[in-house]
């Protein structure tokens, strides 16, 4: 039996969608419930516009500082003495014939907090006391696609909206002339999963700038002014456009159609202002040695998080840095030395800067991977995938400085200690910028969905 509707020409159409449906049965009273709620929907104005917390935040805005391949926590921030004292003995993996492998890195205590600090992050150990230190993370899967996409999505298995999409969603941009979520060079092998908007609107998603290749990572944007065609011509021939794609909304209430629009709008601004954020040119030539620009192993990254500066003073909710390369299972003495030499002066720089500006205070820096490594490998001189226990770390935005907290067992094996997950992370954060983790939700498919789906606690034990 032949369902689909004829028109009122008695022409069968091709194919039939769910808003032909609700067109057409039930003489279309679910055609006008829907154009209702599209109505209620355009009466909101922009959709970036700035919005009101849940709560009064203590950070306005997150950078979170990617290292993508799962750096060795005892070999960075997680002091493990009981590991080097019985370094060579046998490991923890299954299966035996492993032998656990000791830091072959020292620690010192830093700061008036004493932190515990690695000496391949000697600057960035200038900055103990605003450190604190997510000693207890642990995740679901030790496999890189999916812990990857679990840290950015809060899930492994199904596409969702990032948090830097959430974080947006919740509280719009504090800047409509540029995008309100940025990702810099971000992994290619991940595709926009990993910064993409899944059921939210399009206009959510982030924006790419640059993508990390093999040998170093490019950071411009590609088509960002069009030289051939002047701004005022332009602008009518966005107008043109977009009174088409509105009448094309108007008839589909496709709300696809709406995202289209509005980042074809934000496209013609950005034209005149991100070619001025990207433009490190007017910086100090002490700023840039401060970051370590033009000086060979920092110069990349180095550029990398004074853009990220540039965008957290002008405006921009989200901004992610990435790092790729710290997937260390041989070679970890060469690989992890110049890993943390190409990022720990960016690093502290970029944690000066802020704090020098007074942009720290209401800037919730975030550093980490996608899991850690384990105290024991077959290998001679590496370590494996971590999911039970590593850390990661946060500075500023509220968060109380020069703390550890959370622990993994002697050898960091396992988290032990005020266990942290990444869905407690997720709701930590949005607690911090004023959001409500079980009220920041999206209908959709019949369901409230939410950033940290059925789980989350708000590890309130690192608020200052």
């Amino acid at each position: 039996m032949n369902l689909r509707p004829y028109d009122c020409r008695g022409v069968l159409p091709p194919t039939m969608t769910r808003r032909d449906l609700l067109r057409t049965v039930s003489a279309g009273f679910g055609w006008l419930a829907l154009k209702g709620m599209l109505a209620g929907a355009a009466e909101s104005g922009n959709p970036l516009a700035q919005k009101a917390p849940h709560f009064p935040a203590r950070a306005k805005r997150v950078i979170f500082l990617c290292m993508q391949g799962g750096p060795a926590h005892m070999d960075t921030f997680d002091y493990k003495p009981q590991l080097a004292a019985d370094n060579g003995k046998p490991g923890v993996a299954k299966g035996g014939g492993s032998h656990l492998f000791g830091s072959p890195f020292k620690f010192s205590q830093h700061g008036q907090s004493g932190l515990s600090i690695s000496e391949l992050f000697p600057k960035v150990a200038e900055h103990a006391d605003d450190l604190c230190l997510l000693r207890g993370m642990h995740t679901d899967i030790p496999n890189h696609a999916q812990a990857f996409v679990q840290l950015h999505t809060g899930s492994s298995q199904f596409v969702r909206p990032s948090m830097g999409a959430w974080a947006l969603y919740g509280l719009g941009t504090e800047n409509e002339n540029l995008p309100g979520f940025v990702t810099v060079s971000p992994p290619l092998q991940f595709g926009a999963v990993n910064y993409g908007s899944s059921f939210l609107p399009a206009v959510y998603q982030g924006t790419r700038i640059g993508a990390q290749r093999e040998e170093g990572s490019m950071t411009g944007i590609g088509n960002l002014q069009n030289p051939d065609l002047p701004n005022a011509l332009q602008r009518k021939q966005l107008d043109l456009v977009q009174a088409m794609n509105r009448e094309l909304l108007t008839s589909t209430g496709n709300a696809e159609v709406e995202g289209v629009i509005e980042s074809y709008e934000l496209a013609f601004r950005m034209q005149g202002e991100l070619p001025k954020v990207m433009d490190l040119s007017k910086e100090t030539p002490a700023t840039l040695a401060m970051y370590g620009i033009g000086a060979g192993a920092t110069n990349d990254f180095g550029r990398q998080c004074l853009m990220a500066r540039r965008f957290a003073e002008a405006g921009v909710r989200f901004i992610e840095v990435c790092h790729g390369g710290w997937d260390h299972h041989t070679n970890l003495h060469t690989r992890i030395v110049g890993s943390s030499a190409a990022t720990d002066q960016p690093i502290a720089a970029l944690l000066t800067d802020l704090k020098q500006r007074g942009l720290l205070k209401d800037t919730i820096v975030m550093w980490g991977g996608e899991f850690g490594r384990t105290p024991d490998s077959r290998k001679p001189d590496g370590r494996d995938h971590n999911a039970k226990g590593y850390t990661m770390w946060l500075a500023g935005g509220g968060v109380k400085g020069g703390l550890s907290y959370g622990g993994t067992d002697d050898y960091g094996y396992r988290a032990v200690e005020d266990p942290t997950h990444v869905h407690d992370l997720h709701a930590t954060l949005l607690s911090l910028l004023g959001l409500d983790h079980e009220k920041l939700t999206y209908r959709y498919a019949g369901r409230d969905f939410r950033l940290t789906d059925v789980h989350g606690a708000v590890a309130k034990g690192i608020f200052a």
